[in-house]
């Protein structure tokens, strides 16, 4: 996008009134994004962002300035205001030399090869799946988007690394209703692919998914409320451990204090079965990249290991004040963002019990297949998630659906009631929100029983 020289020139402008570490992020982006309602295409839209930034690091202070032009006019002066509130430091620019990350993220089928006739052609396929999965569906919003964007990242200890990402998603939404209820399904899948996902992922399957939900919850009951064993379905109860326990894991919580984990390293905070890894190498994977939005390559943290809390999840100026090395988990939504500590994947590795065993070995209670939304207080731990499709489980079978439920726990108290962990392992997709920043993650887990956690439901339970 930029040469070589030039980003040098621009880390030395940056760098001019002193200052210890500069770094220079530039991003091409292409967003394409259509919308299906009932039927109906809505929105079919391509965008594209080109800009960048320049951060100087002055001791403890931290200038940040973006622009949204690439020339080299415009680089130079971001550059200069970024580094006029520099008086201590002086830091040369290392000679610039490129940076290996990961190239584990093949593209088979890039999107802009695809028509977007065809691009509707998977959200008409999706729709069509769902309307004929029963009469009892009467709404669907069907969604498609391609992200292809294209990071360079320089700074002043002489790093240059450059990555091409590219993420497929496509989600469908479901409204059932029969006899004055209403339900709803949701499915979508992801990947960091190009259209090859959907030979892997049919649209019409991901269409009947979300409607055959709608549908089970139709018959649903309300949940009862009390303490039970509480069975997290593979791939989807991964959300509840990234945000219970993974953002407090991510240095900038550690450094204010406002972590249940700050003063927990090499301590036990799991039972011995949890494994608790963040992999932004994981080829393919919705969070993966080559590098991370400092240059530095992504790896396999193993945070967890066997109950043992093992390490923290840091950007650059993080490790920096703690001392410590980077983690490949510097990542910011845009140019325009800082980069601060953020999850990749993030998951619960597999264990050795079938997944039978751990329903047979339920008598009574809950199975969470499903998550909806929740909320999590990190320096406490304390959460409440509410479920999407959860059901009963009866003398080790899974029997009712049950709706209205919501889990309400402590991250560290649900870490140490995990007793049982299948050999199912599953990743799921989502975007998760911080600071006012959304980027892309994967969170997962194998099926796995938590012994006693509080069900919020509106019977007795």
């Amino acid at each position: 996008m930029i040469e070589e020289q030039l980003a040098h020139d621009v880390l030395e402008e940056a760098l001019t009134r002193g200052g210890d570490f500069a770094d220079l992020y530039v991003e091409r982006r292409k967003t394409v994004a259509l919308n299906l309602e009932d039927g109906r295409l809505e929105r079919s839209s391509t965008g594209f962002d080109l800009g960048a930034s320049v951060r100087v690091f002055s001791g403890r202070n931290i200038s940040f300035v973006s622009t949204d032009s690439i020339d080299e006019g415009s680089l130079r002066e971001a550059a200069r205001l970024a580094g006029e509130g520099s008086s201590d430091g002086g830091a040369s620019v290392r000679r610039l030399e490129a940076v290996r990350g990961s190239s584990r993220h093949p593209v088979e089928e890039p999107p802009a090869q695809t028509p977007a006739a065809d691009k509707a052609g998977l959200l008409a396929a999706a729709d069509d799946a769902a309307r004929a999965a029963g009469p009892e569906i009467v709404q669907a919003s069907c969604n498609y988007s391609d992200v292809v964007s294209e990071v360079l990242v320089a700074n002043s200890e002489g790093v240059l690394a450059a990555d091409e990402r590219t993420r497929v998603r496509m989600s469908v939404q479901v409204v059932g209703a029969r006899g004055g209820i209403t339900q709803t399904g949701f499915e979508s899948v992801g990947a960091h692919r190009g259209m090859e996902l959907f030979a892997r992922n049919q649209a019409a399957d991901i269409g009947e998914a979300a409607a055959r939900k709608a549908i089970t919850m139709l018959d649903s009951r309300p949940a009862p409320s009390g303490k039970m064993p509480v069975v997290l379905h593979r791939g989807f109860g991964g959300v509840l451990f990234h945000e219970a326990c993974g953002h407090g894991l991510e240095a900038d919580a550690i450094e204010k204090g406002a972590s249940v984990f700050r003063d927990k390293l090499g301590h036990k905070v799991a039972s011995g079965l949890v494994t608790l890894i963040d992999d932004g190498s994981v080829p393919n994977a919705w969070g993966s990249g080559a590098v991370d939005d400092e240059g530095v390559p992504t790896r396999r943290n193993v945070l967890i290991d066997a109950g043992e809390l093992t390490g923290f999840l840091y950007d650059r100026l993080r490790a920096r004040n703690a001392g410590a090395q980077p983690t490949g988990n510097g990542r910011r939504q845009s140019y325009r963002h800082t980069p601060i500590p953020r999850m990749t994947n993030t998951f619960i590795t597999g264990g050795d019990a079938p997944v039978d065993e751990i329903f047979a070995a339920t008598d009574r209670g809950f199975f969470a297949k499903t998550l909806a939304g929740g909320q999590v207080d990190p320096a406490t731990g304390d959460f409440v998630f509410g479920v999407s499709e959860g059901y009963l489980i009866e003398k080790g079978r899974v029997t009712t659906p049950l709706r209205g439920a919501t889990l309400i726990g402590n991250g560290l108290v649900a870490l140490n009631n995990i007793d049982l962990v299948a050999d199912d392992f599953e990743m799921h997709i989502g975007v998760c929100g911080k600071d006012g920043q959304g980027v892309p993650v994967g969170s997962g887990q194998p099926t796995l029983r938590i012994l006693d956690l509080t069900i919020g439901g509106t019977e007795v339970g």
